[in-house]
């Protein structure tokens, strides 16, 4: 795909627009071995070979990131109370980041990151139904009504909600752990869900999207670029 060499380099991190049409201007960059002096050369970020001062330029318009988010970041851009897990984000101030849906601000694990707003909107479109699995703490025995009736739709905020898979995975001490698997993306659904059957949710960890699974090599905070696998099994179909 073909974009002019300044918008390139400028998107990539090299300097402002001005700063890289000077840059140019000076012979620091080269495509294919030769050196280009006009800004709006139109380069083919795929194929060609880029240098900027004899450093190879590794071009790509969207990023894709996995990130385990910790409790007490907020998913947004900005926010004037808390963190956001944008902050958390240090190596890629060239790309205008945004979370790729939410995750309450309480509420850990799988969240996905990029710049590349039609995926977003494909992922997120409530039309979709596309799978979410959140493994929950809850404060209360869950039972085997409790399954029917996730299955069967459970009625929150006037909204009756989309059949949901509720698997129980351990109950001990007056607490279960379960997985919760919605279809849906409403407002504290998970929580609300589960507050509708009479229990609490005290912790709640999301770990797929699809078939994207949280890495289990990611701690809290941390983060990576989706694989080329990733990224191919989770837009099939989107």
């Amino acid at each position: 795909m073909k974009m002019r060499l300044d918008k390139l380099l400028a998107h990539y991190g090299i300097g402002t627009r001005k700063e890289v049409k000077s840059y140019i201007r000076k012979g620091f960059v080269t495509v294919n071995n030769e050196i280009i002096k006009k800004d709006d050369f139109k380069v083919d970020y795929e194929n060609d070979i880029i240098e900027f001062d004899e450093q190879i330029i590794h071009y790509q318009p969207y990023v894709y990131i996995m990130m385990n988010k910790p409790a007490g970041f907020v998913c947004a851009t900005e926010d004037n109370v808390h963190k956001t897990v944008i902050d958390l984000i240090d190596d890629y101030g060239q790309y205008e980041l945004f979370p790729v849906g939410r995750l309450d601000l309480d509420t850990e694990g799988l969240l996905i990151i990029s710049n590349d707003g039609d995926f977003a909107h494909r992922l997120l479109a409530p039309s979709r139904h596309h799978s979410k699995l959140y493994y929950a703490r809850v404060k209360g025995i869950m039972t085997e009504e409790d399954v029917q009736s996730f299955l069967s739709g459970i009625t929150i905020d006037h909204y009756r909600c989309l059949p949901a898979h509720l698997k129980i995975l351990k109950v001990q001490d007056g607490y279960s752990e379960v997985e919760i698997e919605i279809f849906e993306g409403k407002f504290h659904q998970v929580k609300k869900m589960v507050q509708k059957v009479g229990k609490e949710v005290v912790y709640l960890k999301r770990i797929k999207i699809r078939n994207l699974q949280l890495d289990p090599q990611l701690k809290l905070g941390d983060y990576r670029e989706l694989s080329q696998n990733e990224l191919v099994d989770l837009m099939h179909d989107l």
